[in-house]
């Protein structure tokens, strides 16, 4: 792996959605897949993981999940996102980020793009 991958969830409607605007609107080195579609265990990480959060895993193998993940993605994307990105790596802000990555993972199926499916493990999945 020669630059970091981006794992998300392609069976959530507002993950894709995420996705689409990250590819048009932000310059990111990375590669971006589907955790359905991606090598996990050649990543270093689960199916569990990656479906109880987006992930962004290194060259070197290190993983970050979550707000921490977004905030590696900004970084990433150079400017105008990477002082997003910079800002919600130290704490208080992380925290906050942190809590309001939760509130939104975990009603992703109530906001735009979202689906009743995005709400379901994926073993339940239609």
């Amino acid at each position: 792996m020669n630059r970091p991958v981006l794992v998300y969830d392609g069976d959530c409607s507002f993950c894709t959605t995420s996705v689409a605007f990250i590819k048009r609107r932000m310059r990111v080195d990375a590669e971006i897949t589907a955790w359905q579609f991606a090598d996990l265990a050649a990543l270093g990480t689960t199916q569990k993981r990656a479906e109880y959060e987006l992930l962004w895993v290194r060259p070197d193998g290190r993983t970050y999940g979550g707000a921490q993940a977004v905030a590696k993605l900004l970084l990433a994307a150079g400017l105008p996102w990477s002082p997003l990105g910079a800002i919600t790596r130290v704490p208080p802000f992380r925290w906050l980020a942190h809590g309001i990555y939760r509130l939104i993972a975990n009603n992703r199926h109530l906001l735009p793009g979202g689906t009743p499916a995005c709400s379901l493990p994926a073993d339940r999945r239609p």
